[in-house]
């Protein structure tokens, strides 16, 4: 019974088990009341804490293995016309996803025609619905779909992955993205063998995506990408890839059509395709501290469910699926909250009672005040916590003008200030962003009638 029970004590190996042996031992050399309840119940201990100490080990690597500091989305839905309905609610669909998981919109970009909510057919305008019963409205008022209707071609989405751009484009429509960038990438439509057609007008190649890809690569544009894509033999559009941290998913292999799902009466087409039902619904259990792996996203949508044969493509990626977290790609590693409630900057108490009366105090205030819009300055003002004379100081350091030399001084600008304060209060452009044309307007509000403001 002693080797018995010295064997089962000292299995693990760890320096928990060592201690727990020598327990074990001492236990059976003891009068004989030992039973083998005893030692069973050591080694179970010893395993125990074994394998606590690889759990905790196994969890901080999983904090350090993605490497990156900023998730991005691209969605994009290549089909228009009243029947393709689903396309639409598919992108829609994701972009609600990747919204409730954490990526802001400014690092979200919707490609999608956008002709479904006030298409003349639709029987709920302003509307598009992914659920049967018209259960769930994905076109809410905080979808901001960044290339609209024509927009949406080979040109402007090849343009927006490899950062070709005009200068003039606005930031909302540019990715920009950094090799510390973990993207995601998704495209639903009508494809076949090698291609996916853009508004039945065009088409991109598997050719032409895989050498943007590479674009984006050389030009450190990404740090690890997914390539999610739902169409008609969806897997030769990810065949010809052969850039580095690339995973690509497919809804169907080459040869095989990728089916439709719920149609409604009501509406009168299909809402939503297979594939992305199935990965949706798999992502409505997922929340930011998931743990959850690409592994098992595979697995979402078999073949009894999709007809179709969904495939994926690893060899490209340097780390195992399976210690790849969902939120890798479809969440981000920034706390964001979504809040449709209006927000007050309040200032602190000791704020409020603070006089700026040093010049370290006064730059101090003129950082702060920077970042405020021109309606928190003055409701400072109002309060006592930012003197008058500092919000004069204030607009002649920000302002680009040129005073005359006949300027009647500080006294009088601040007497003509203080005298609109009162009327701006009450209107909209308290509401503006703190910028020159803003203050120079505050300028000429402020200053005597004769007197002229000259820009620089």
């Amino acid at each position: 019974m002693h080797s018995a029970g010295q064997q089962l004590a000292t299995r693990g190996g760890s320096p928990g088990g060592h201690v727990t042996q020598t327990l074990g031992v001492m236990a059976a050399r003891r009068a004989g009341s030992c039973t083998p309840v005893v030692f069973l119940l050591l080694a179970l201990c010893s395993w125990l804490q074994e394998g606590l100490g690889q759990y905790n080990e196994h969890e901080a690597e999983h904090f350090f293995r993605s490497g990156h500091t900023n998730n991005w989305a691209v969605l994009v839905c290549t089909s228009r016309f009243w029947f393709n309905y689903r396309h639409v609610a598919n992108t829609l669909s994701m972009y609600r996803s990747v919204k409730r998981l954490g990526i802001p919109d400014s690092h979200i970009l919707l490609m999608l025609a956008d002709d479904m909510a006030c298409n003349p057919r639709n029987p709920k305008p302003a509307t598009v619905f992914s659920h049967k019963n018209m259960e769930l409205n994905v076109y809410g008022d905080d979808v901001e779909v960044d290339y609209r209707g024509y927009e949406v071609t080979v040109e402007n989405f090849l343009r927006v992955l490899t950062g070709r751009i005009p200068p003039s484009t606005p930031r909302l429509k540019r990715l920009l993205s950094d090799d510390r960038s973990n993207i995601l990438i998704y495209m639903t439509g009508h494809g076949g063998n090698g291609f996916l057609k853009f508004q039945d007008s065009e088409e991109i190649t598997n050719v032409e995506l895989a050498d943007a890809f590479e674009q984006m690569w050389q030009k450190r544009r990404y740090n690890e990408l997914l390539f999610i894509i739902d169409t008609c033999q969806g897997a030769s559009m990810y065949e010809r890839f052969y850039s580095p941290n690339i995973m690509a998913l497919a809804s169907s292999q080459i040869g095989e059509d990728s089916l439709s799902h719920q149609p409604d009466a009501g509406v009168g087409v299909h809402l939503m395709d297979r594939y992305t039902f199935y990965v949706l619904e798999f992502l409505e259990e997922i929340h930011p501290a998931s743990h959850n792996n690409m592994h098992d996203l595979f697995q979402v949508c078999p073949k009894s469910l999709c007809v179709s044969t969904p495939g994926h493509r690893t060899d490209l990626f340097q780390r195992d699926p399976q210690t790849v977290l969902i939120t890798d790609f479809f969440g981000s590693v920034r706390k964001v909250e979504l809040t449709k409630d209006p927000v007050i900057i309040k200032p602190h108490l000791e704020q409020r009672q603070k006089r700026f009366s040093s010049a370290d105090a006064m730059m101090d205030a003129v950082k702060y005040a920077h970042q405020l819009p021109v309606s928190e300055i003055i409701h400072q003002v109002f309060l006592g916590s930012v003197p008058v004379q500092f919000l004069i100081r204030f607009l002649l350091a920000c302002v680009p003008v040129r005073l005359p030399c006949n300027y009647p001084g500080l006294a009088d600008l601040e007497s003509g200030l203080l005298s609109h304060l009162l009327v701006l209060k009450s209107s909209s452009f308290l509401a503006k962003p703190l910028t020159a044309v803003n203050l120079s307007f505050l300028f000429h509000l402020a200053c005597p009638p004769k007197c002229e403001i000259f820009p620089v």
